[in-house]
């Protein structure tokens, strides 16, 4: 199961959900610290803001920053326990984060990971640029940012609630 969530809420939902993993995708003055029972070395720090192209005094995701992601939930184990990941507002990197995470678990069902997350997170816009990247480092040739293009306009939402994605059947 993968949650995501907002930066505020995302130490009671941590306790709650008592995941193995926990992925942090805040600038580095927002990252919070470790909750009590996750590991620190489960822990993945993302320290990018919420940008697709440059922006002065703004950290833009680059490869090496998605890699790291990839290679993470790639070593996440989803039978042994839930991942929660946050970024500021629960909306834009952690719902990219999300969809890269079903990709990942669902190998080559882009579309129905981005149907997936529109069902559960109707408020959810995924950073194109962290899409893009992954795309590219997953080896989609183009599927997955456009699969996240066909998720169409999301509704408005200052914070995003609690969601749970159940990763795709096999």
């Amino acid at each position: 199961m993968i949650y995501v969530c907002n930066l505020i809420d995302m130490p009671g939902h941590v306790a709650s959900l008592m995941p193995s993993h926990l992925v942090s995708l805040v600038a580095p003055h927002e990252q919070p610290p470790t909750p009590d029972g996750v590991l620190a070395e489960r822990h993945l720090r993302v320290e990018v803001h919420d940008i697709s192209t440059p922006l002065l005094g703004h950290i833009l995701p680059e490869r090496e920053h998605v890699a790291t992601l990839v290679d993470f939930l790639r070593g996440w184990r989803h039978e042994e326990a839930p991942v929660v990941v946050h970024c500021i507002a629960g909306i834009s990197r952690s719902t990219a984060a999300a969809l890269i995470g079903l990709v990942i678990k669902a190998g080559g069902r882009e579309r129905e990971a981005a149907m997936a997350l529109r069902r559960s997170a109707p408020h959810a816009q995924p950073n194109r640029r962290i899409v893009a990247l992954a795309d590219d480092l997953l080896g989609c040739q183009g599927r997955l940012i456009a699969a996240r293009e066909a998720m169409g306009e999301a509704e408005l939402a200052p914070f995003g609630p609690l969601v749970q994605l159940p990763l795709l059947p096999d």
